[in-house]
């Protein structure tokens, strides 16, 4: 049983987690993802058809999670609930997936995203010159930026909490700033006859709408990070549902009114055409400055999701080196802080040679994606196994529509996982073959602490 060394103190309340959640969640997708969905299903009615059945797969997940979290409020979340409903072999091998792959290479991609961003301002101009060792100068930044959030989140969760809320209501704010914009936009540079474009070179057909589900639900990823964090929260009975539910229902608020901005001033064709149609919009309105905005709001937006996502990464393999299931060195916590620092330093360590080997993350990044959906349906499926298991147990929160709604959750990710594999096998055989490592590793691991 761990003493109270290896224990983390509850200083997160309801407002910090909801603003992990959405935080995560908006990042730089919302900017950029209107042009792959149009491009796959080529109608803006159609559009808006994908954004709500992504939304609400996201929020039954987020439903299910919620029941979950509610009553279980353990460290490392999915982790913790994968571990006690399937045993220690199914948790160890979410945590491995979680270390080696997704984690740093989704923080890898948000910290070069972060610099690509900003290298579109004349001030970072120099990101894309090199700079020693064949690396360029927005390697540097994006590896700097790494450790400082990662400094940042060591020296106090609750620091990293308020800063993750201040960041995660300023980037609201330019959202709204932005789409009050174009809707203000008058004559030649705004129509609702826009709404009833098409885009007739689309891919169209199931196939088109799956590719822009995709587009959508990673749009709408990063929910579920939260309950990483549920050993953190207080009164974790009532705050987690609040995070998770109303996280997930603002974000798809601010998501239809950003893309109903852009679709106001862009026609279809224009839309599926634009590397980034949230600038192309704001351009066209107000000019070169609108297009810095968007800028601003795209590097408010992943500052966040890195704050957030960076801080509940670390729990997952201090969540398993507490329970005896990995390096107990991970399961350190910092006298001064009380956070998990040796956890943080290792997920900085990992996400930094990522981006030393910049030219490959991209592909890492993709390779986790078919990992993430597999122990998303995982993780849904816990919730009738601890429903069968503990009939009368207490529930703070219960999920609405049980067994429907998680059950649309797991044959949607079904039918991800099946369609991620058709569309990429060679990544999806990959990411298998990282995931099946952990077996021999795990029962070696549980050998040698045997011994």
């Amino acid at each position: 049983m761990p003493n109270s060394k290896s224990e983390l103190p509850r200083v997160l309340n309801a407002s910090h987690a909801t603003s992990i959640v959405v935080g995560i969640i908006i990042g730089s997708g919302i900017f950029l993802v209107p042009r792959e969905m149009m491009a796959a299903v080529g109608s803006s009615r159609m559009v808006y058809v994908v954004w709500i059945v992504g939304g609400l797969l996201s929020l039954f997940g987020a439903m299910t999670y919620a029941e979950i979290a509610a009553a279980r409020p353990r460290y490392g979340g999915e982790y913790a609930f994968l571990r006690e409903a399937y045993g220690d072999l199914t948790g160890f091998l979410y945590m491995w997936t979680q270390i080696t792959v997704a984690k740093p290479a989704s923080l890898a991609t948000i910290a070069a995203g972060l610099a690509r961003v900003l290298g579109t301002f004349a001030v970072f101009s120099f990101f894309a010159r090199p700079a020693f060792l064949h690396l360029f100068w927005g390697q540097i930044f994006a590896i700097m930026v790494t450790w400082l959030i990662a400094i940042l989140n060591i020296i106090g969760t609750r620091r990293s909490a308020n800063v993750q809320l201040l960041l995660t209501w300023l980037k609201g704010l330019l959202i709204l700033v932005i789409a009050g914009f174009c809707f203000g936009a008058a004559g030649q540079h705004g129509s609702w006859h826009n709404f009833s474009t098409d885009f007739t070179g689309a891919r169209g057909g199931f196939t088109g709408f799956m590719i822009a589900l995709v587009a959508a639900l990673w749009a709408y990823d990063g929910w579920s990070d939260v309950v990483t964090m549920a050993g953190e929260v207080q009164k974790p009975q009532r705050s987690m549902p609040l995070a998770l539910v109303g996280g997930v229902a603002i974000v798809g608020a601010l998501y239809m009114l950003t893309n109903a901005a852009i679709q106001y001033v862009l026609p279809a064709a224009t839309i599926a055409a634009a590397d980034r149609p949230a600038a192309d919009a704001m351009r066209l309105v107000a000019g070169p400055w609108g297009a810095t905005l968007v800028s601003i709001g795209m590097a408010v937006s992943i500052c966040a999701t890195f704050v957030g996502s960076s801080l509940s990464g670390a729990r997952v393999p201090f969540a398993a080196a507490r329970d005896g299931l990995f390096f107990k060195q991970l399961a350190h916590v910092n006298s001064r802080f009380q956070t998990p620092s040796t956890a943080l330093i290792l997920q900085a360590v990992l996400s930094s040679l990522l981006l030393l080997a910049i030219g490959k993350f991209q592909a890492l990044f993709s390779l986790a994606i078919f990992g993430e959906w597999l122990f998303y349906m995982l993780t849904a499926s816990t919730i009738f196994v601890f429903r069968r298991r503990e009939p009368h147990i207490a529930r703070p929160y219960s999920i609405w529509g049980y067994p429907v709604l998680p059950a649309l959750f797991i044959l949607a990710a079904a039918v991800l996982l099946v369609f991620s594999f058709a569309d990429q096998p060679r990544n999806s055989l990959v990411g298998t073959g990282i995931i099946l490592l952990g077996v021999p590793l795990h029962y070696l691991l549980q050998r040698r602490r045997t011994a």
